[in-house]
Parts: C-alpha cells; structure tokens; sequence
C-alpha cells in the first residue's frame, strides 16, 4: 500500500476552509492556485530568525528549558502511518521553521508569526506543529531523526507601534511566546480524521465560505 504524503502546512488553513480543495490537491494533485505571498512577511520572519539564531532559549522564554536556539528550516519526512480502520497510510513531509536544543538531550519545534496574539492560534497551529515532531521522532530512512520532542510553541509578534529612530522606521510591539501542550492522542485522531477524508472515492462537499470553489461552481453554471 502506497503512502499519501501530507504538508504539515497543509493541516491548519487548507484543511479547515475547504476539505474538498484539500482533497483535491492531495489525492489529485490539483491545487488552487498559488497566491503572491507579501514579502514584508517572509523579510520579517528571516529578520526574527537571525534576531534569535544562536540565542539561549530564554531569549524565547524563561520558562523554556536551558537551551540554544537552532535555526535550520530542516526537510523532515515521517513512516507512513496507518489510522486505525484505515485502507490508506499517510506521511508527513516539511520544512519546519526553527528547532531549539535543550541542555537536557531534547528538542522542541518553534513556529514564528507576525500575526495577533490569539489564543486560538495554539490549536490551530499545533496540528502543523505536532506533524513536524512527529517526522522527526518517526523518522523516514536517511530524513532527520531528533527525539524526543518535548516542547512545541509560537513565538508570535504584533506590531503595534510606529517610530522613526536615527532616520530609519521602527516597529514595536509585543512579544509573546504562546506553548502549544503535547497531546499526541489527539493529534493521531486528527490524523485519522484526515485520513478518512482523503479513502473516500469521491472529493467531499467544499467548504461554506471558500471562493475558490465558489468560482468553479459559478463558472459551470454560466458555461464561461
């Protein structure tokens, strides 16, 4: 039996706007089309890497264990897994954001966000979060093998303030490190959820709000 394999990032938005652009994408490998992505954010996040890269892990958080920082952007690659009651078998394959390395021989996985300190954001990001562990505590042949993983979290930033500084433009704002706790009971269902979305014959139901399959849907209706 062959093994789907799954984006971590893939589990937060596309998972939850649209089950059928998921499994479209997926299974068919027909995936919507590619938005541009504003560089402010991706000059933002290298910026918040190289800020912390090499640091002590209470630069992140004094309640982290004593660590470093390790930057890397990774691939992992995971076993297939097999849900219970299954026919089909999944993997997960990525780049995670940032890996911190305790003194105590264990890792955690950190996401960084611009974005609202929301305490939303800690279920859900930790489904992206958790497949990163998982990669690399079940390890593919020849991917990178790192366990335990004992910590998962957001280190998030919210600008909210404006000055100018010796003629150059400062953001402020806050800083917050959000954790996201460890629950690998629930994330194995969410996998089997997953996996029975994608063992169905037929693409499911699209999403309420998704414009994607809005516009398909209206563009058969109007044969344009």
């Amino acid at each position: 039996m062959s093994a789907i394999k799954l984006s971590p990032s893939d589990l937060t938005f596309l998972w939850d706007e649209c089950p059928r652009c998921f499994y479209l994408k997926v299974v068919q490998g027909f995936a919507r089309p590619s938005g541009a992505f504003p560089k402010i954010f991706t000059r933002i996040d290298g910026l918040m890497k190289k800020h912390f890269g090499g640091k002590l892990t209470r630069a992140i958080s004094p309640l982290l264990p004593t660590g470093v920082v390790r930057m890397g952007e990774s691939w992992v690659e995971s076993l297939p897994i097999a849900p219970p009651g299954s026919p089909i078998q999944v993997f997960f394959r990525g780049k995670y954001d940032t890996l911190l390395e305790f003194d105590d021989g264990s890792y955690g996985v950190v996401d960084f966000k611009t974005s609202d300190v929301k305490p939303e954001n800690v279920p859900f990001y930790s489904r992206q979060l958790h497949a990163y562990a998982y990669a690399l505590e079940h390890a593919a042949p020849r991917a990178l093998s790192l366990a335990p993983i004992t910590h998962l979290g957001l280190l998030t930033v919210e600008p909210d303030e404006m000055q100018v500084i010796d003629g150059k433009i400062a953001y402020l704002g806050k800083v917050a490190w959000q954790p996201c706790p460890l629950d690998w009971e629930g994330f194995l269902d969410f996998t089997a959820r997953v996996a029975s979305v994608l063992a169905q014959p037929q693409p499911p139901d699209p999403g309420a709000t998704c414009p994607y399959c809005a516009y398909r849907q209206s563009a058969r209706q109007t044969g344009l």
